[in-house]
């Protein structure tokens, strides 16, 4: 057993009266950095509160104060019986019912931030099913219109760590099958034989590439205009209307 019981609420007795750093709370409780912060914030675990390790006799003084004077140490977890069996529970991940119409918007944020991700991975990771992840993914949800994307983390439907986990999970799955994924996911997982036989970007788009040495044409048969320079000022200083009259006269 490497983490402390009521890890979450562990935590937020140590940002409350400890001056340990951000790494060193979570790696002692199992925490993503990030979401130690989003607790110091306020943003994560709201209304959760503290849990002393130290009367729990989980956390030895001497330790914290070990860490407060250095932000490299690592805390020690003392040995606790009742903790043994905790990292072997199975089964389904339980939602408190206080969270479980938060489920739509976790599910509609992974889909759109994180479409690598699987469906099997999306309802291990906030508690739900494949139909429901489905209605969401085809906007046949019958609240689609009023579900805004919000992150899981954030709602409290998972750790940090484990959307991490799953999302590098995901990332590596594709990059060993080859596939490519659009400019939209924000970045290409392809393997090395692959990346190797594609061809160069074009550096403009292929709309205007070539653009750069076109010249405008005249029709057959009518004498081609010498050339002249044009620079900014050009633009901008417009004929005198005499001239104007004088064209349309001698036309």
């Amino acid at each position: 057993m490497n983490k402390p019981l009521m890890a979450k609420a562990t935590a937020v007795w140590l940002v409350d009266n400890t001056t340990l750093s951000f790494k060193q709370i979570g790696d002692f409780c199992g925490l993503h950095e990030l979401e130690v912060q989003g607790i110091a914030d306020g943003d994560v675990a709201a209304g959760v509160k503290g849990y002393d390790p130290v009367a729990s006799s989980q956390l030895d003084p001497a330790e914290i104060k070990k860490g407060e004077a250095d932000p490299a140490y690592r805390l020690k977890l003392k040995y606790n019986p009742a903790a043994e069996g905790e990292e072997k529970r199975r089964g389904p991940r339980y939602t408190p019912l206080s969270k479980r119409q938060d489920r739509p918007a976790a599910i509609l944020w992974l889909v759109k931030f994180h479409p690598e991700l699987a469906d099997a991975q999306i309802a291990k990771l906030v508690g739900t099913t494949k139909p429901t992840i489905n209605s969401i993914r085809e906007r046949t949800h019958w609240n689609i219109q009023n579900i805004q994307p919000i992150d899981p983390v954030a709602l409290g439907l998972c750790r940090q760590t484990e959307l991490d986990a799953a999302v590098q999970k995901a990332a590596k799955k594709r990059g060993t099958e080859g596939e490519v994924m659009s400019d939209d996911e924000r970045r290409k997982l392809v393997s090395t034989e692959t990346s190797l036989s594609m061809t160069d970007e074009p550096r403009l788009p292929t709309a205007i590439a070539g653009l750069e040495n076109f010249s405008l044409s005249k029709d057959d048969g009518d004498e081609e205009k010498p050339r002249r320079d044009l620079d900014a000022d050009t633009f901008f200083n417009l004929p005198d209307s005499d001239d104007e009259d004088e064209d349309d006269t001698g036309r």
